[in-house]
Parts: structure tokens; C-alpha cells; sequence
């Protein structure tokens, strides 16, 4: 289950959407997620698949990435589901079985949120998986830049943000590593209630956390080495351009919007 989390992982690739400016790559991301809660019909939904369709094919991506990235959260999908099944009440009851009662509001309700979380994901993913460390960093850095006029370096927030999401992986990497260590030494973590699993992840979480601060340091020491001091004075091998195909990619998701906001208003 922990190599299927994918999140913060970079797959390099000679695509399209690998091309493309990181800053386009992180606002077209954060207009997406705002579309998704846009729609409110089912059928608008098919827009989105279309256009996630066409990102994963520009992408040149295998879809076992994106699979992986899915499979950790479909406990969270069901639960969810199961929640706005059986709380949300409304007029039109299509079954009753004591006090269970299931509502057509309720379904609707289900539907929607799983959809969106799906597709929430998808997009996300696509965006760690296409972009790489440096160039998010780089771009965050950008976008953020109008946060120096109140006296916030914008280089230490997308710096922080994106060793933030790069250690993701590699702290799953380190957990599997000592949960198959404690296993070779007898551990069980599948056996025994949820209690009973919660505490036998204690000897796992204790030489993690030591593995972390150690990393930390010796990330620290390796940049203060390097003469690293911010984003003061700091230069790049690659400068950020826009290109002709990353105004491509704007009329794209210009398209999907208006295509969105036609099914919630018109269709």
C-alpha cells in the first residue's frame, strides 16, 4: 500500500505537458480544482474526463501511475460515500429499512463527491508527476513573488513547500524499509484490532522520525556546503519562459470552464 502513493513523485518524460511552464502548470491545476466544484450536473462531468483523457495521452503517462495514485484512497471513497448515503436526508425516499433510510438527494450527494475527489486526484498527481522539484520551486517562487512587498520571501515558502512534498516519497520509502526490518524480527502489524494494529506501529514510527531529522540535517548541512543562501541574488541554469503551447494549454482549460459553466447553467 505505501509504494502506491505516488503523490510527490516526478516521472520524467518527453511530452507535452512536461514542456510546459511549471507557473501555467500550477494555476491551470488550481482552476481545475475550482471547476471540478463548479459542475453540478452529471453530464459535465464528461468535459472532464474528456479533458483528463488528453492530459494523460500529452503526457505520454502510464496509467499504472495514475492507478496508484487512486488506490490509496478508496477506503476514503467508500466511507464517504456510505456518510452521504445514510445521513443526508431529503423528499424523495426510495428505500426504508427501519431506521435506515436512503434518500435520492443522499446518492446524488455520493456521487458527487466521489467524482470529484477522483478527479481530484488525477489532476493533482499529474502535476507532481510532470513537474519536477526544481521547476515547481521555481514556479511557486514566481507566483508568490507579489508576497515581498509585506516583507514574505516568497523563495523560503516554495522552497519549504516543495522539500515538503518531495520527502513524501521518500519517507514512504523509509517506512517500507522498517516495517519489513521489524517483520524479519517478528512484528506483526496486520493481526489484532485497530487498537491492537495502532500500537504495533509505535516501533515503526520512533526510527522514523529519528530518519527524519537526520535526513533534515543532513539536507541542511549539504545546502549551507553548497554556500546556499536564498533566493537573494540567486540564478538559474533554466530561466522560465512562456512558450506558444503553454498558451495552448490555457485555451484548453478556457474551453473546459466555459463548457462547465454551460452544463451548470444551461443544460
Amino acid at each position: 500500500m505505501l509504494k502506491d502513493i505516488t503523490i510527490g513523485q516526478y516521472v520524467p518524460e518527453d511530452s507535452f505537458i512536461h514542456k510546459l511552464d511549471p507557473r501555467i502548470k500550477i494555476i491551470l491545476c488550481m482552476v481545475y480544482i475550482i471547476d471540478l466544484f463548479l459542475i453540478n450536473q452529471y453530464f459535465g462531468y464528461i468535459f472532464v474526463v474528456l479533458f483528463i483523457g488528453i492530459t494523460i495521452l500529452a503526457s505520454k503517462m502510464k496509467f499504472i501511475y495514475i492507478y496508484k495514485g487512486l488506490k490509496p484512497i478508496f477506503i476514503l471513497l467508500i466511507i464517504t460515500a456510505l456518510l452521504n448515503v445514510f445521513m443526508t436526508q431529503g423528499q424523495n425516499l426510495i428505500f426504508q429499512y427501519g431506521i435506515i433510510k436512503i434518500y435520492r438527494e443522499g446518492l446524488n450527494i455520493a456521487g458527487f463527491m466521489i467524482l470529484r475527489l477522483v478527479f481530484l486526484i488525477i489532476g493533482t498527481s499529474l502535476l507532481t508527476l510532470t513537474t519536477s522539484p526544481i521547476e515547481l520551486t521555481d514556479g511557486l517562487e514566481k507566483l508568490m513573488s507579489p508576497l515581498k512587498r509585506i516583507g514574505i520571501s516568497s523563495h523560503d515558502l516554495a522552497m519549504m513547500m516543495t522539500i515538503a512534498l518531495r520527502f513524501i516519497p521518500t519517507l514512504i520509502d523509509e517506512t517500507d524499509k522498517i516495517m519489513k526490518a521489524q517483520m524479519a524480527r517478528g512484528a506483526e502489524f496486520e493481526s489484532g484490532n485497530l487498537l491492537q494494529r495502532a500500537k504495533n506501529f509505535i516501533p515503526v514510527l520512533v526510527p522514523l522520525f529519528i530518519s527524519s531529522f537526520r535526513r533534515a540535517d543532513d539536507l541542511a548541512m549539504a545546502m549551507e556546503a553548497r554556500c546556499y543562501r536564498g533566493g537573494e541574488g540567486r540564478t538559474r541554469m533554466k530561466v522560465l519562459k512562456f512558450h506558444p503551447r503553454d498558451g495552448i494549454a490555457v485555451l484548453v482549460i478556457i474551453v473546459l470552464v466555459s463548457l462547465s459553466i454551460w452544463s451548470r447553467f444551461y443544460y
